[in-house]
């Protein structure tokens, strides 16, 4: 290859890679800030069933505590992602 050949190429690559690169990044948080989401909304009815069937033991305390807490990280995890697409396409 010649050298004003590799240069070109070099340029182009320089000049197209981010515009390819950016709108990418942003599709995946998107894309995992949903599967956050899913999974925190998948974990809810559990959650509702907990309370509903609730005795006061401690076996069922557990298992809405455990309930919520998953489903709170869950959401902040889908919250934290789409914010940074947001960021990334403010950029």
């Amino acid at each position: 290859m010649r050298k004003g050949t590799g240069g070109a190429i070099y340029r182009m690559m320089v000049q197209t890679l981010p515009g390819v690169i950016r709108p990418l990044r942003i599709l995946w948080n998107q894309l995992i800030g949903f599967i956050f989401v899913v999974l925190a909304v998948g974990a809810a009815p559990q959650l509702v069933k907990n309370v509903r069937h609730f005795t006061g033991d401690g076996d069922n305390v557990f298992r809405i505590v455990l309930s919520g807490i998953f489903i709170g990280v869950m959401l902040f995890f889908a919250i934290s992602s789409f914010l940074r697409a947001r960021r990334v396409e403010r950029s």
